[in-house]
């Protein structure tokens, strides 16, 4: 059974019908009290789908999401999906002018959310001209006869519109259509070993409506036909104990879990950690201690990915060719082709480049450019240029260096940031750093690090300063250190560096 019968090709939420066909009475979604099966999840999306259409919110309209990791999130995903609609899902932790700017610029003339987000839409709702309903999921009727509704969009068709963080200006939404999103889920799923199978049951702790939690935990869960713990918010401990109680055997994660995990009580790790199989990082890089602590501990490898909000996200996993190493970040998907470009487009050579380039990719998960007109999507020949600095190793393995954009030109000297983080995270004084370039008259940008001490530790900027010349070259070493109790970051735990730009620490 295929996951649509749609004209225009596959309707990504064929895939609850896809799991209810051949998992009914098997446990889909856990959400605190609730638990529900896929013939269940089924039957809700389905109904769904069809009172929203009833609203006539017809192909085409966007909806969006402003909801938390409970059971209402999936099922109105999957039905709006099902009725033709395109979903805006929106961060839970967003300000009003933030939410307003993505509806306005999305034109959704619909949100299903639920009381808090209500009260925040109610400050912003007399200027949203275009939405026409506040909706609460309970309040979604289901018209009488069958539930049915067949899916008349999918395959090029836009499933999804996920605004991106960005690193100056407003986010900007990234178009992805049921062939992108689909895509992803079948490169993942042709990996062996397959992260997650029917027989799994997955821990749903990333916000749903960021790119990595929808499309590779949610969306691969379903795609598997497999059961999800969803999680609203991450306690350590308590996440810990659901995961014992529950037999996950899957975690998909981002580096901030793992790192609170290792730095936690040992016995309650390993119990909560009894059943799993796999473990996913992605988001930010991974201190390689982490790695190797949770390894010891618990006896499972967390294997790191790399990706973007415009490629569904997945490009390369350490899944891809066996076992995880420091400091990498993989091989590329199935059907995913990487190059490395210099400044002139042309491919580098080691030999003669340094192995250097930005990292330049292309597949059938790759995005439709961004809203509303695909500006800045893949050029003609469907390649795209990611804006990331990478390298590949003597075993083909690919290691991020940096931002190209975050890149720092130091008289003409090439300064990436996370190089300089890096060695600051080595002294002992140091818990958490954001480098940044600084003007300067003279050299034209200099190396700026904003420190978050351990605590503890008073560090001096000429201790840190001194550090970094025993490492780096003259012109990486920061010619100013601030100190800050703690730095802002994106929900997957980058640190934002356009939050630091707002705040006036960059």
């Amino acid at each position: 059974m295929g996951v649509s019968d749609a004209a225009t090709g596959p309707n990504y939420a064929g895939l609850v019908a896809r799991a209810a066909h051949r998992h009914g009475d098997r446990l889909a979604l856990v959400g605190g009290d609730r638990r529900l099966t896929w013939a269940e999840v089924e039957a809700e999306v389905a109904g769904r789908a069809a009172g929203l259409a009833a609203l006539g919110l017809r192909p085409g309209a966007r909806l969006a999401l402003l909801l938390p990791n409970t059971l209402d999130f999936p099922v109105h995903l999957f039905a709006a999906l099902r009725a033709g609609l395109v979903v805006v899902p929106l961060n839970t932790g967003y300000t009003a002018p933030e939410v307003h700017h993505q509806l306005t610029d999305s034109g959704a003339s619909a949100v299903v959310t639920d009381e808090e987000g209500a009260g925040l839409l109610a400050e912003i709702r007399a200027d949203l001209r275009e939405l026409r309903h506040v909706l609460r999921p309970d309040a979604i009727g289901v018209p009488d006869g069958p539930p049915v509704v067949t899916a008349p969009t999918g395959g090029e068709d836009l499933a999804v519109v996920v605004y991106t963080s960005g690193t100056s200006g407003r986010p900007r939404g990234a178009m992805l259509s049921h062939r992108a999103l689909l895509a992803n889920l079948e490169q993942l799923g042709a990996i062996d070993p397959v992260p997650v199978t029917e027989r799994d049951v997955v821990l749903q702790v990333l916000p749903l409506f960021h790119i990595y939690g929808l499309n590779v935990g949610l969306g691969m869960q379903t795609w598997a036909g497999a059961t999800g713990v969803l999680v609203e918010r991450f306690d350590p401990q308590a996440c810990l104990l659901l995961m014992a109680e529950e037999r996950v055997t899957t975690v998909v994660g981002a580096p901030p879990m793992y790192v609170v995990w290792a730095r936690g009580d040992r016995a309650a790790l390993r119990a909560g950690w009894a059943h799993v199989r796999v473990a996913l990082s992605g988001a930010a890089p991974l201190p390689a201690g982490v790695l190797a602590t949770l390894r010891e501990a618990t006896g499972v490898e967390v294997h790191e990915g790399y990706g973007l909000t415009e490629t569904a996200p997945v490009l390369t996993s350490t899944l891809v060719g066996g076992e995880p190493k420091p400091g990498s970040i993989g091989r590329p998907v199935p059907r995913v082709e990487l190059e490395l470009r210099d400044d002139d487009g042309e491919p580098v050579r080691a030999d003669e480049d340094g192995g250097t380039g930005q990292i330049t990719v292309r597949g059938p998960n790759l995005f439709s450019g961004y809203w509303p007109d695909g500006a800045d999507g893949p050029d003609a020949d469907g390649w795209l240029e990611t804006g990331d600095i990478g390298f590949l190793d003597d075993e083909g393995d690919l290691h991020l260096v940096d931002r190209m954009k975050d890149l720092i030109l130091v008289s003409g000297f090439n300064v990436y940031p996370q190089e300089v983080e890096a060695v600051l995270l080595g002294h002992p004084g140091v818990r958490e750093v954001a480098v940044v370039a600084g003007p300067d008259d003279l050299t034209g940008e200099t190396v700026r690090a904003i420190v978050v001490p351990t605590p503890g530790a008073e560090p001096t900027e000429a201790e840190l300063r001194a550090h970094c010349r025993a490492e780096l070259a003259r012109f990486k070493v920061p010619t100013r250190i601030s100190f800050v109790p703690e730095l802002p970051h994106s929900v997957t735990g980058k640190v934002s560096r356009s939050r630091l730009r707002e705040l006036g620490l960059a």
